[in-house]
């Protein structure tokens, strides 16, 4: 059952979405669903941020908090070398070392159990989301078929495992089927003869995640929105009555600029720091192909096909969102794929890039309405901004355009 949320009330007509990323545009389509009239703003372009290079799986059954027991395993050594998975260069940025102190004390097995919790209303939701706006859309998610973790022996395998057991544990559901190295193969011959043990899990889809972001611009669009872009919105101007952003008057607004979301948000009581972890990908020839995502744990490894080539990303980086691409960071995501593909021309890669998640503290993202009726928040996704960004929208906009919150936004609420 759905609560009414006292505080929104008033009709919304027309609403800005500032944030043409994944979340942004998906918030704008559901709210054209209430016949409601968006404009979206952007700094840039569509998809120009962390909704462009990205890996593009959907898989709700795994998306998990970040903050866990296992990344506190790494060390202080670990975490400061940029051969690292995860990586904090040397800083001196209070902001940083606050976000990472906060970050630290939840990753704790109690902390992500909970938060693992608030994440499963919105994980069940995720998928049917994406079915009810692709009935709009030229460019479709895909079935994950196969979607393959594998792993060089058994025993590395067990982490994962660990980790499923966990998630069930916590209540949600998560269907797969052991293989071993030969059966692995036989699945997805991209797999080199170095992996022995893999995991197939089940029921998860995949898209190309620039080509699906500008089908749903492309869909807001054509129900009569607007996308200003090149258009850096550095205040909400408040007032009676409209709120006014770049000039233009609105009956409210949406913050979803990603890693960026403090500067706008802070001045309306958000106080959960957004730090940018930011995450690497390039493309290569394959020579066989994988038809489906292949996903190697140990090394921290995405790999997804995206159009004729395989894109592989990965890291996780907690860097200033506006740093330039580090190139090691590249070698490094080279090196960890080099010998677990077959085939792959790592040496001849395109379309390197770096793109900052917008992770929070506690793992979890931040939707809802803000201090001010007027202003809605909508970030702060971690890695999940793809998964979640459809049902992130439709349940931010039922709030805006009803005023009705739904259960599954009380944990994630941009004010806790």
């Amino acid at each position: 059952m759905e609560s009414v949320n006292s505080r929104n009330s008033v009709p919304r007509k027309q609403v800005a979405v500032i944030g043409a990323g994944m979340v942004g545009l998906c918030t704008a389509w559901y709210l054209q669903e209430y016949d409601i009239e968006v404009t979206v703003f952007d700094r840039d372009d569509v998809a120009a941020g962390s909704s462009w290079g990205n890996a593009g799986w959907l898989t709700p059954s795994i998306a998990t908090p970040l903050p866990e027991p296992a990344v506190l395993k790494y060390g202080l050594g670990a975490l400061l070398s940029h051969s690292s998975p995860v990586y904090v260069p040397p800083t001196a940025n209070p902001t940083l070392l606050r976000f990472l102190a906060q970050f630290a004390r939840n990753s704790t097995a109690k902390r992500w159990r909970k938060a693992m919790q608030a994440l499963i209303p919105l994980n069940n939701e995720a998928l049917a989301a994406f079915a009810e706006m692709e009935l709009d859309l030229a460019e479709k998610s895909a079935p994950a078929a196969p979607f393959i973790a594998a792993y060089r022996t058994s025993a590395d395998r067990e982490v994962l495992l660990e980790e499923i057991n966990h998630i069930r544990a916590a209540g949600q559901s998560v269907n797969f089927e052991l293989l071993d190295g030969a059966e692995a193969r036989a699945q997805e011959p991209a797999l080199s003869s170095e992996i022995n043990a893999a995991i197939r899990i089940l029921d998860e889809r995949f898209l190309n995640p620039a080509a699906f972001v500008h089908s749903v611009a492309d869909a807001v669009v054509a129900r009569g929105g607007k996308i200003v872009r090149d258009t850096d919105v550095d205040r909400i101007d408040q007032g009676a009555g409209p709120v006014r952003i770049a000039g233009r008057s609105f009956d409210a607004v949406v913050l979803a600029t990603g890693a960026r979301l403090n500067r706008l948000a802070r001045p309306f009581g958000v106080k959960r720091l957004v730090q940018a972890g930011r995450g690497y990908s390039f493309t290569v020839k394959v020579d066989h192909l994988p038809i489906g995502p292949v996903y190697f744990p140990a090394q921290r490894v995405a790999c997804t096909p995206v159009g004729d080539r395989l894109r592989i990303a990965g890291m996780m980086e907690f860097r200033d969102v506006e740093a330039p691409l580090d190139p090691r960071r590249i070698r490094v995501l080279r090196d960890a794929a080099s010998g677990l593909l077959a085939g792959a021309h790592l040496d001849q890669r395109e379309d390197e890039w770096v793109g900052a998640r917008p992770c929070t503290a506690d793992g979890l993202p931040l939707i809802g309405q803000s201090t001010d009726p007027r202003v809605f928040i909508a970030g702060g996704h971690g890695m999940w901004g793809i998964t979640l960004g459809p049902v992130t929208g439709k349940l931010l906009a039922l709030q805006i355009a009803t005023g009705q919150t739904s259960p599954a936004l009380r944990a994630v609420d941009p004010l806790r």
